[in-house]
């Protein structure tokens, strides 16, 4: 397939569900200084991971296509649980435009790379682990590899609500924990992007023994990959910026977020989206607006 020519001055695009892919955008801001970067988070309809697969390739679709239209050289979707549900169709309808990379195969790769006993243990939303995304990835990664699923619910909504790690954090990581420890899993693949802010009782409660594997860092090294493969990286002695669209409360939105990317959002631009059924702890219209 031929791809159409693209502008090394355009950003690098990303969307999650809502603040937690900025643990992603922050590996790739320190590793790539050089380059700019576009956000969207769709904070009105998050959380994305009690959604219905149909929905999440929905909305993939509908946040891709505006970020091509604000301009993107390369498109990352930060998001475990659309990139679960929607990567297939989403390469096809990217396919000749511009580059994609997402969560899932790095994470794989990594996870795959440092186990030693081959148990892997995966934390992430039901609409991930239903997917069988990550089974799929550690399979091709590493065949001789078992993997250990955990689905929580609760947890990234917890994370995304910006208030102090409390007793309700720590009970929910211990719930999701306990299945690893029983397992024996030496690896854990953080496979949702809002858990690496709480990796430090991630880690305290599986043990110092087993390796946690999140996707910032590989995904950051994936998109320096792509860039270059495509001939559109920027002269490393530039300094690129940033911008952020969100779907819900732009105020909310920065003092979360400020957490999540611990570097100075500035200006978040409000961009509607289409509505969808309230879920989860978000139920109600005036949350799912304000969800940040």
């Amino acid at each position: 397939m031929v791809r159409m020519a693209l502008d090394r001055t355009l950003p690098v695009a990303v969307f999650d569900s809502g603040v937690g892919g900025l643990t992603v955008l922050h590996e790739c801001l320190v590793s790539l200084p050089h380059e700019d970067f576009v956000y969207f988070g769709d904070t009105a309809r998050f959380p994305y991971g009690d959604r219905s697969p149909d929905e999440l390739r929905s909305f993939a679709l509908e946040l891709t296509d505006r970020l091509l239209e604000e301009g993107a050289k390369l498109l990352v979707v930060a998001c475990n649980s659309a990139t679960s549900a929607a990567l297939p169709a989403l390469d096809e309808h990217v396919a000749g435009r511009v580059p994609v990379v997402s969560v899932v195969t790095p994470e794989s790769r990594l996870a795959a790379s440092v186990t030693q006993n081959d148990r892997v243990g995966l934390l992430a939303t039901p609409a991930t682990v239903a997917s069988g995304a990550y089974e799929r990835a550690l399979a091709q990664a590493a065949p001789d590899a078992t993997l250990h699923p955990v689905a929580s619910s609760e947890l990234a909504p917890l994370i995304q609500a910006g208030g102090d790690v409390d007793e309700r954090v720590v009970e929910c990581v211990e719930e999701a924990c306990a299945p690893l420890r029983e397992a024996g899993v030496d690896t854990a693949v953080l496979g949702c992007t809002h858990y690496p802010l709480v990796r430090p009782i991630l880690q305290r409660t599986l043990g110092r023994g087993v390796t946690l594997v999140s996707s910032g860092q590989a995904i950051a090294d994936e998109v320096e990959r792509e860039l270059r493969r495509a001939e559109v990286d920027n002269e490393p002695a530039r300094r690129g910026g940033y911008r952020f669209l969100c779907s819900g409360d732009p105020d909310e939105f920065r003092r979360v977020g400020t957490r999540f990317l611990q570097m100075p959002l500035g200006d978040v631009r409000r961009a509607p989206v289409a509505p969808a059924r309230p879920v989860g702890p978000h139920a109600s219209p005036t949350a799912s607006r304000s969800a940040a």
